[in-house]
């Protein structure tokens, strides 16, 4: 596989307490990692083939299912979502699930995550933010950013004892100081919008693309009909 090539990924913000004193779940990236060494980031990854058939206890909204699905693509938006859960599940050792039987053996990935008779749940979750990562860089993702109030969890929210190791310091950070942390610049940005909406963790009016698939940076709503505007690099 080219490692430079874009691939689909998916984004969990879990956010703690979100109408009180927001938190949100993030961890920290090893320094040796090829894709944002040493930051501390969101649970997510990229999708597997296998997250296209997976089912779901309760389902995305329907206007979270229209902003993300793709005519050549069919089922893309649960696909993603379910790569959003799966991440989380590998990463942090949480369950956003809902008690359930599978049709059928899970796939290898997934059998630890359903092993107490468990079935996602992708309900609880808001398509916020999407972000195609730059040209030149050792990893590209078009990755779709997920929010979901951490009470739609299944178990205790405080043990990450089936984390893998892949994110290490997994805490649950006050939104006051999160900009204290070695943040991604695409972080900062997505962090800004949640902040922005809360206490409401719905699905917003429009959703922010980064859009850096083409030479130029841009970046637009999906959803609405306003401007497109170009950033530069940085974005």
């Amino acid at each position: 596989m080219d490692k430079t090539a874009l691939r689909d990924a998916a984004t969990v913000i879990l956010v703690r307490d979100p109408g009180g004193s927001p938190s949100v779940l993030m961890g920290q990236r090893g320094e040796t990692a090829a894709f944002m060494p040493s930051r501390f980031v969101f649970p997510g990854g990229a999708m597997d083939p296998g997250d296209h058939h997976v089912p779901f206890g309760s389902d995305l909204s329907p206007r979270c299912l229209s902003r993300m699905d793709d005519h050549s693509t069919p089922g893309l938006g649960r696909a993603l979502a379910a790569t959003a859960i799966r991440e989380l599940w590998e990463e942090t050792g949480l369950r956003l699930a809902m008690p359930g039987v599978w049709p059928g053996e899970p796939p290898e990935d997934w059998q630890a995550f359903a092993a107490p008779g468990c079935v996602p749940a992708a309900e609880r979750l808001s398509f916020v933010f999407r972000a195609i990562t730059p040209k030149g860089r050792p990893r590209r993702f078009d990755a779709r950013f997920f929010v979901a109030d951490a009470d739609a969890l299944l178990g205790d929210i405080d043990d990450f004892s089936r984390a893998s190791d892949e994110l290490s310091h997994l805490q649950w950070i006050p939104l006051e100081k999160v900009r204290d942390f070695h943040l991604p610049f695409v972080t900062e940005v997505v962090l800004a919008e949640v902040a922005a909406a809360l206490p409401s963790l719905d699905p917003p009016e429009t959703v922010p693309f980064f859009d850096n698939g083409a030479e130029e940076s841009l970046f637009r709503r999906l959803g609405g009909v306003g401007p497109m505007q170009a950033l530069g690099a940085k974005a």
